[in-house]
């Protein structure tokens, strides 16, 4: 499909749709303050650039930009604190350091194996792998989080998981 522009000034506010700025960004550390019920190590914040991310209902937010297949976030982990267990049965996961370090989980018949991933490290975990994620270190981790559907169904949590029976509401 070719997009056609009557004006100079169509392309240009295209364009411009197509931007989203770090200065235009806000931290959102209610779409999984639920999770806080689980203890203070899950709070996290979310940062959305395109789409809603998995867990939240934010298809009005106008900062964002739309998701056509994807969805792509940064996620602001404080020293402690831990992304549960869970699983997306409908996408693949990818996580891109940008500062600090991350303690991602991949979990298996009960077992887990940890790797550390640092500035510039990236993992991708496959549909229905069930992960985890913490900062263990002494400042702030922020990372990207790539999610390969429009929108994801939202996560399981396996009764191994601090979030199993822990309600959105």
């Amino acid at each position: 499909m070719t997009l056609q522009y009557d004006t100079a000034a169509d392309l240009a506010e295209f364009t411009d749709s197509l931007i989203l700025t770090r200065a235009t960004r806000h931290e959102d550390w209610d779409t999984l303050g639920f999770q806080a019920k689980a203890g203070d190590q899950f709070k996290r914040a979310q940062i959305r650039y395109v789409g809603s991310g998995a867990t939240g209902n934010h298809e009005n937010d106008r900062r964002t930009i739309a998701s056509r297949g994807f969805t792509f976030s940064n996620m602001l982990l404080p020293p402690g604190a831990e992304g549960p267990e869970h699983t997306h049965h409908d996408a693949e996961e990818a996580f891109f350091v940008l500062e600090g370090e991350v303690e991602v989980g991949i979990h298996r018949d009960g077992q887990v194996v940890k790797r550390t991933l640092g500035y510039r490290d990236m993992i991708v975990v496959p549909a229905g792998v069930p992960r985890s994620l913490k900062n263990n270190g002494e400042t702030d981790a922020l990372f990207c989080v790539i999610i390969g559907a429009q929108k994801p169904q939202v996560p399981t949590y396996p009764e191994t998981s601090a979030m199993h029976g822990v309600t959105r509401d």
